[in-house]
């Protein structure tokens, strides 16, 4: 189950959850496993995350009578940030193949470390009310909160924000911007990297102690 936090924060208390973040730490994981990982750490948060979706009572023939049953009153959007959050996408397809998936690519200018928006693909007219932002990810807040502004300009009422890490800098970010929108992820680390550490080779801005660039481990474009 999850514990929610102070300000709407939700930390997935799940034992599986806690194990499979280790192997994404682990800097020996390759980027198959780290992926696999992804896929299974996704699946996980989202069902944590989809606690209240609304249902609606409906009746089903059984092979032997008629039944009570529900079925779900919302219809969902997938919004991944490009390109480390496509790796949560098909884990949450598994529990909601019907679900819509728009994209929206953004990166971080590494001297002010705010987003860049340089891709998006959203439907001409969007008619969901629910929609869940994916990035493992949540170091500055930065992207999340310009995904979350352009999905309220879209007029999306209810947004989830969906990651593996969080670093206390990104929520509280993404809290004073968006404190409406509930944040769902597997674990909140220490801090962010500083001046000092960049001064020791670190990149600035990346959560720590954290698991690297998940792009870069996801799709193996790292050095290391």
């Amino acid at each position: 189950m999850s514990e929610q936090r102070a300000e709407n924060v939700f930390v997935s208390k799940h034992p599986l959850v806690a194990h499979k973040l280790t192997i994404l730490r682990d800097k020996e994981t390759k980027p198959k496993q780290f992926r696999e990982v992804i896929f299974e750490i996704s699946s996980m948060l989202a069902y944590e995350a989809m606690y209240d979706l609304p249902l609606a009572e409906t009746t089903v023939e059984t092979p032997l009578t008629t039944a009570k049953g529900w079925v779900m009153q919302e219809e969902i959007g997938l919004v991944p940030i490009l390109r480390s959050g496509l790796g949560m996408v098909e884990g949450i397809q598994n529990l909601i193949p019907q679900c819509e998936v728009w994209h929206l690519g953004l990166y971080r200018d590494e001297e002010t470390l705010e987003p860049v928006i340089y891709y998006s693909k959203f439907p001409p007219q969007i008619d969901l009310s629910y929609c869940f932002v994916l990035d493992p990810m949540l170091a500055t807040g930065g992207s999340a909160i310009a995904a979350v502004d352009i999905l309220k300009q879209r007029g999306v009422a209810k947004i989830k924000y969906l990651g593996i890490l969080a670093a206390p800098e990104g929520i509280q970010a993404l809290h004073q911007a968006h404190p409406d929108v509930a944040i769902h992820v597997a674990w909140v680390d220490e801090r962010l990297t500083t001046a000092e550490d960049a001064e020791r080779g670190l990149p600035p801005g990346f959560i720590w102690p954290g698991l690297g660039d998940a792009g870069d481990r996801q799709f193996g474009t790292t050095d290391a």
